[in-house]
């Protein structure tokens, strides 16, 4: 494995990318700290206000040590035109108090790591309602980010244990889960994905919908990897440790576990980077559609629903933000996987 990590070190694309994707896990870890707002505040006098500029410079040139905003005057309520207003400047301080949240989740604050003691500001513009999209971006990269991870977590283990058993046992548990395996995959996965949530009521809670989703993409998810898993505990299962493991007597769950599945950890490690972006797209089209996280909670996807409008982009181009996002993580967790690929082919490892 520290072959494998240094040369993802050694590749610029992926290392970048690793590093990319710790930034994007520590502001969703700590978005309730970094955001200047909640991700429900609703600051309805300004729909679809622009970004707000940071300054260090005034209208006449001065340099002002302290960063500001100008204030924004709305001069057009149905087509949500603003008009920077330079006589009013509203400073920006760092570690300033607001609504109160939890750190963590566990420790009591109300401090922010900035904001504005008078006016707005709105480093990604705001929504139809006024919201704070780098706020919401924030909240929502907890629901998408962890999601893939979450989903990955619970796919893989289910797979990589059915193709184990599978390949290990054979003869009828082989075919019995071979052609289980099939049929799932036999299935459109989006089409199936649509119609599993459409099973459940629609008037359940965000926390549930998000095990919900975790659920079905998981239920979606097993059965390729199983088929891949199972080929290759058939020629595992044949190595001396194995069958030293037999000799003392060993459960069979055990030898699967323990001794044969380990030797699949660097095929999944890469599967499950590759992995991840399916899942992330998952949760983003169910919330796109109306079926995922729902209102007023945020998430990447239902953050977009927005963005159907092609006026709405055209007029409030940051209403994109999320979809920037989703692609940067998505960009970042295919490079890894390809270098992570690239690592275990044997001409390249010669190069380690």
């Amino acid at each position: 494995m520290r072959e494998i990590f240094r040369y993802i070190k050694k590749n610029k694309l992926a290392h970048l990318s690793f590093y990319i994707l710790i930034i994007l896990y520590i502001l969703a870890i700590f978005a309730d700290f970094i955001s200047p707002y909640p991700y429900d505040k609703q600051h309805r006098d300004t729909p679809y206000h622009p970004p707000t500029q940071i300054h260090f410079f005034d209208e006449k040139g001065n340099f002002h040590l302290r960063p500001f905003v100008y204030g924004y005057k709305l001069v057009d309520p149905v087509f949500k035109i603003y008009k920077v207003d330079k006589t009013k400047k509203y400073p920006i301080y760092f570690f300033t108090e607001g609504e109160k949240h939890y750190l963590l989740g566990i420790f009591p604050t109300n401090k922010h790591l900035f904001g504005v003691k008078e006016g707005k500001i709105f480093l990604l513009g705001a929504d139809n309602l006024g919201r704070d999209i780098f706020s919401r971006l924030l909240y929502g990269g907890r629901i998408s980010l962890s999601i893939g991870l979450v989903g990955v977590l619970v796919s893989f283990s289910i797979g990589a244990l059915i193709g184990g058993i599978s390949g290990y046992f054979g003869g009828i548990i082989d075919n019995i889960l071979m052609r289980l395996s099939e049929i799932v995959m036999s299935f459109p996965g989006f089409y199936l994905m649509l119609a599993l949530r459409a099973v459940f009521p629609i008037t359940l809670s965000s926390v549930q919908v998000y095990f919900l989703i975790v659920i079905i993409l998981s239920f979606i998810g097993w059965a390729g990897l199983a088929r891949v898993i199972r080929g290759m505990v058939l020629s595992i299962r044949e190595q001396d440790f194995v069958l030293a493991a037999k000799s003392y007597g060993a459960s069979s769950l055990r030898i699967i576990t323990k001794h044969i599945l380990p030797n699949t950890f660097s095929y999944l490690l890469i599967a499950a980077t590759l992995a991840i972006p399916g899942y992330i797209l998952g949760e983003s089209a169910l919330s796109l559609l109306g079926l995922g996280i729902q209102e007023p909670y945020a998430s990447w996807g239902n953050m977009l629903s927005s963005a159907r409008s092609i006026s709405a982009m055209a007029s409030y181009p940051w209403i994109l933000a999320p979809g920037i996002a989703i692609f940067i993580t998505i960009l970042a967790f295919n490079l890894i996987g390809d270098a992570l690929r690239d690592a275990l082919d044997p001409k390249l490892r010669k190069n380690l």
